[in-house]
């Protein structure tokens, strides 16, 4: 389901739009609108679904347009010509009340610069969008301190908002728009102001509250690592273009343009790649029910000396080797139950190859990739890990820092 649906949106700025669209229709550039019109093409035709409960990361150097697109959406900047949907409604069709309402109630915007008002102390800051829209003070008070005890303000809000850090300010502004439960958050280079350390952290505080809040996020940034690193998907834009949207993933490995392949050719692969793009589908897997001859005429069949048990539901139980089947069957014992070996490494498919590769190196069996229930996805081997590794040394070679030296070893 779409939280968020922006069609065909372009924003022309200048007082020839419409000569600026003729041109636009005849496929001229950028440049050469702003040349023959004197009107500036801020957003060109962008198109993009976020889904509910996702974070939606546009990316782009400056002038691509990433802001005012976001500003579009809550009409900050009145749109050119498009439609933008939040739900099932249509913002450029709502009149001036309507947007406030929509506003207050769906959608809460966090600013690079923060924002917040000096002379008001912490909770103050986090209570006036509460106190603009009419909520009783012991409401408002109880819902702002909420907010700051999501964010690890409290204790703080008595403070005045100058005697805090950058962080722990951007943290006030990142509370004030959870006040009032939105079901969707506007942060446009939230992060940006902050000194290097501090952004880190207010990521991965992101990413946690996000993992609690289940919030629809649309963050603007012009770095890629910070968009990788916190975008289910991301939308790069260039010259007022989306030019590609997709997972971080897609866009690593399958650039759309030139212009994507450059911005991500120095990106460290092994921090982005995970165990669900390299994984294979495990060779055979066999019940326990089925014992040791099935085991092993499987085994035969695929020319391995090992393989995968999982119970009905496809849970993982471990592992048999060809040896140990065919000694229970000597034995004449029916149940392979008690040759299973569950000490096995698994992981789970978003786990990056980086963090596989030591657990990689060190395994007698292929990793297993599972999920929150154990259920067996399919194995990483040691050759595809190193093979992945080897590209991102080709293309990238200060990103194998850490791990080339195992390799080698490995390789020897």
């Amino acid at each position: 389901m779409s939280a968020i649906t922006v069609k065909n949106v372009y924003k022309i700025f200048g007082s020839n739009t419409e000569e600026a669209f003729k041109l636009i229709d005849r496929g001229k550039s950028k440049e050469q609108i702003l040349d023959q019109t004197g009107s500036t093409v801020a957003i060109n035709n962008a198109s993009f679904e976020v889904n509910l409960r996702e974070t939606f990361v546009i990316m782009g150097l400056s002038g691509s347009g990433k802001s005012t697109l976001l500003r579009c959406i809550n009409r900050l900047i009145e749109p050119s010509r498009g439609q933008v949907w939040i739900g099932d409604l249509n913002v450029l069709d709502v009149d001036k009340e309507q947007l406030l309402e929509l506003r207050r109630t769906k959608m809460s915007m966090v600013f690079q610069r923060f924002g917040l008002l000096p002379h008001r102390s912490v909770l103050k800051n986090v209570e006036f969008g509460l106190e603009i829209s009419g909520m009783a003070p012991e409401q408002r008070e109880e819902k702002a301190m909420d907010a700051l005890e999501l964010v690890g303000l409290k204790g703080y809000e008595h403070q005045m908002t100058d005697e805090l850090s950058g962080g722990m300010q951007q943290r006030v502004g990142l509370a004030r728009a959870l006040a009032n439960d939105p079901e969707i958050l506007l942060m446009d280079e939230a992060f940006s102001a902050l000194d290097p350390l501090i952004r880190a952290d207010m990521q991965d505080e992101l990413l946690a509250l996000q993992a609690r809040m289940h919030k629809t996020i649309l963050f603007i940034t012009h770095d890629l690592d910070e968009a990788l690193k916190i975008g289910d998907r991301i939308a790069i834009m260039k010259d007022g273009y989306v030019v590609q949207v997709g997972t971080p993933e897609e866009i690593l490995t399958s650039p759309a343009t030139d212009y994507v392949k450059a911005f991500v050719e120095n990106v460290d692969r092994t921090k982005i790649i995970t165990a669900q793009t390299i994984m294979k589908k495990a060779p055979s897997v066999i019940h326990p029910k089925d014992g040791p001859q099935a085991a092993i005429r499987r085994m035969e069949k695929i020319g391995m000396s090992t393989i995968y048990v999982t119970d009905a539901d496809k849970r993982l139980k471990g592992i048999v080797t060809i040896d140990e089947m065919i000694e229970l069957n000597n034995q004449e014992v029916k149940d392979l139950g008690s040759k299973i070996n569950d000490d096995i490494q698994s992981v789970f498919p978003e786990t990056p190859i980086r963090n596989i590769f030591r657990k990689a190196m060190t395994a007698p069996y292929p990793i297993a990739v599972t999920n929150d229930s154990n259920e067996l996805l399919g194995i990483v081997d040691r050759a595809t890990i190193l093979a992945e590794i080897r590209d991102v040394k080709t293309s990238a070679p200060r990103h194998t820092a850490g791990v080339e030296d195992e390799i080698q070893q490995e390789l020897e």
